[in-house]
């Protein structure tokens, strides 16, 4: 089912029409009154500005999904999952209703992979926007081409994810105008037909956007002091790494699986694309760890101890 680097869901609340009357109410000009004497208005504190990557639509609504990630993608039977299952076939655990039979027990099931995937809201985005609600079941004539889809989408998302996460960060304003563009770009791609979606040459996407990410995450780890650590695509698997320090260091695209990095000091380390699975992080402080998400933490181990983002939550089977 992919990479578990590559894995969240509350639809937006919908804000109520006004009527007619309320309209004509509130944009009408106040009367003066000069006998009275004007109270001075109340100055409200600043609302806390929402992350770009709280952003709704790059979490997974599986409710306004046709279980897409349980029908497109294939996966083997290893220790992630519990059968085979090739691309196009829908899962025996997905119900007619398009919901997981066993999503509450998925890990004791053998399910352990789809646990760690994330489609980061593309789920939604084709079968509600690029296809318009019409599902696979009810219209079998589109099922090969809405999955042929779903990935592609899927990685558009991925890459929105990565660039919101960039323009959070303030140390990365050098950059944040060209990504605001070529975030704005590829927002708008996703809401393209399908056609126009398969006909991506989404490799050239991401190279074109990985540059300013790669910047971005310089100019954040500029200010962490002392020499940084460069683990870029580093083979850590199994490594002992208790209470390393790799603040601000770069392991981007590292292979740590099962490695032990428990107690280890990884804040405004650069995550993007390592592999966390099995990975020991108990005690670990990953504060402002740059471009973790949250299938990676979930792929891996921790602890009540371990400190993570602010946007992202602790997995429930992580030890207490």
């Amino acid at each position: 089912m992919g990479s578990p680097v590559r894995s969240l869901r509350a639809p937006p609340g919908r804000v109520p029409r006004r009527g007619r009357a309320a309209s004509r109410v509130s944009s009408a000009r106040p009367r003066s009154r000069p006998h009275s004497r004007r109270r001075p208005t109340a100055v409200k504190a600043p609302s806390p500005r929402v992350p770009h990557t709280d952003r709704a639509d790059l979490r997974p609504d599986c409710a306004d999904c046709f279980g897409l990630c349980c029908v497109a993608l294939p996966f083997a039977r290893s220790a992630d999952f519990a059968a085979d299952k090739p691309g196009g076939t829908p899962c025996g655990n997905l119900d007619a209703d398009f919901r997981c039979g066993i999503h509450t027990r998925l890990r004791d099931s053998g399910y352990t992979g789809c646990t760690v995937f994330d489609c980061f809201g593309a789920g939604q985005k084709v079968s509600q926007v690029t296809f318009g609600g019409r599902d696979w079941r009810a219209e079998p004539d589109s099922a090969r081409e809405m999955f042929a889809v779903f990935p592609v989408v899927r990685q558009l998302h991925e890459l929105l994810r990565y660039a919101a996460e960039a323009l959070d960060l303030p140390a990365a304003r050098p950059v944040h105008r060209e990504l605001r563009r070529r975030h704005d770009e590829i927002d708008a791609l996703t809401r393209g037909d399908a056609e126009a979606l398969l006909a991506l040459d989404v490799p050239a996407l991401r190279a074109e956007v990985n540059v300013l990410l790669l910047r971005a995450s310089e100019l954040a780890r500029a200010a962490v002091p002392g020499r940084r650590k460069d683990h870029r695509g580093a083979d850590l698997m199994g490594a002992r790494l208790r209470g390393a320090k790799l603040r601000g260091a770069s392991l981007r695209g590292a292979y740590l699986i099962a490695a032990d990095l428990s107690g280890a000091d990884l804040r405004e380390a650069d995550l993007i694309g390592a592999d966390l699975r099995d990975a020991d992080l108990s005690g670990a402080d990953l504060t402002g760890a740059l471009f973790l998400t949250q299938p990676q933490l979930t792929a891996a181990r921790g602890d009540g101890v371990t400190r993570i983002p602010v946007t992202l939550r602790r997995p429930g089977h992580w030890a207490a």
